[in-house]
């Protein structure tokens, strides 16, 4: 996994998914039935401009991104990777989310949306690749944990796999990307306010301990139930850093004002002040 720079995109730091020491693994504690995931309906979505850099740099290696995914298949083999890096940001900048069916690769644009079978047992995920990486040669693809168990190799460290893109999710440029009509007036100030749109997170606290950080998630997310958040907000647990501290974390959720708003949710409900994220 890997995160792109945003003010060098030709160059690229090395990816979080190279550390020294500290080796990834599954969850430490049970996230139900993984297997019965239901896959992503893959759709056409606007590239990425933070995920797709003509050319980037890891290692040592220059590596260039694909212009267009279509008819793009390929046999290899296939990694995962989990917990040591739930919750980090993405190539796309999005939060690496072990539990959702998403895969990192080297060249696809991003995003895009891929058939991942097993050559072996012909057990079949569809991915959203949202992310740099596996910066192995041996590894054509790097799966989310999520993805891995519905494959079943999750106990494995590769599988070997034929990877094949889904016919009519290739990104698309973002100008292109079909709005419903509307007054000029209103498309200027939705323009304006998209482009001052940010995600944001929370920071709810960080323990030393585990079962204590987890506790605090699974009591968040019970707060925060009744309220209408976006799909993708929930309280989650990560681990990173050299403190070796868990942290607990609330997102995203788009732009400071809405921040400030479920701040106020969690002290009315009684939970300490959380830190809005930078």
């Amino acid at each position: 996994m890997l995160t792109l720079s945003a003010c060098q995109p030709w160059s690229i730091p090395a990816p979080a998914s190279q550390p020294a020491g500290d080796a990834d693994g599954p969850p430490l504690t049970p996230h139900g039935d993984l297997s019965q995931l239901p896959d992503p309906v893959p759709r056409a979505e606007a590239k990425s401009s933070r995920g797709n850099p003509v050319t980037y740099e890891v290692f040592g290696k220059r590596y260039r991104v694909m212009e267009t995914a279509q008819g793009y298949a390929e046999d290899g083999n296939a990694s995962w990777y989990g917990r040591k890096f739930h919750g980090r940001t993405t190539s796309s900048g999005e939060p690496f989310d072990m539990f959702t069916l998403t895969a990192a690769h080297r060249s696809l644009p991003i995003p895009t949306y891929v058939r991942v079978t097993r050559r072996d047992t012909g057990a079949q995920v569809i991915v959203r690749v949202n992310d740099r990486g596996p910066f192995h040669s041996n590894r054509i693809i790097d799966l989310s944990y999520a993805a891995a168990v519905k494959l079943g190799f999750h106990e494995q460290g590769t599988a070997p796999v034929r990877v094949e893109v889904i016919k009519g999710s290739e990104p698309i440029a973002p100008q292109t990307v079909a709005q419903p009509a509307a007054p000029a007036k209103a498309a200027v100030i939705a323009n304006t306010r998209s482009q001052r749109a940010e995600l944001v997170y929370l920071q709810a606290g960080a323990f030393g301990s585990l079962q204590a950080a987890d506790q605090l998630a699974k009591d968040l997310s019970s707060a925060l139930a009744g309220y209408r958040l976006g799909p993708d907000t929930q309280a989650y647990v990560v681990q990173m850093g050299a403190d070796a501290l868990y942290r607990v974390r609330i997102g995203p959720v788009v732009g400071q004002a809405a921040a400030e708003r479920l701040k106020g949710r969690l002290v009315d409900a009684n939970f300490a002040p959380p830190v809005i994220l930078p």
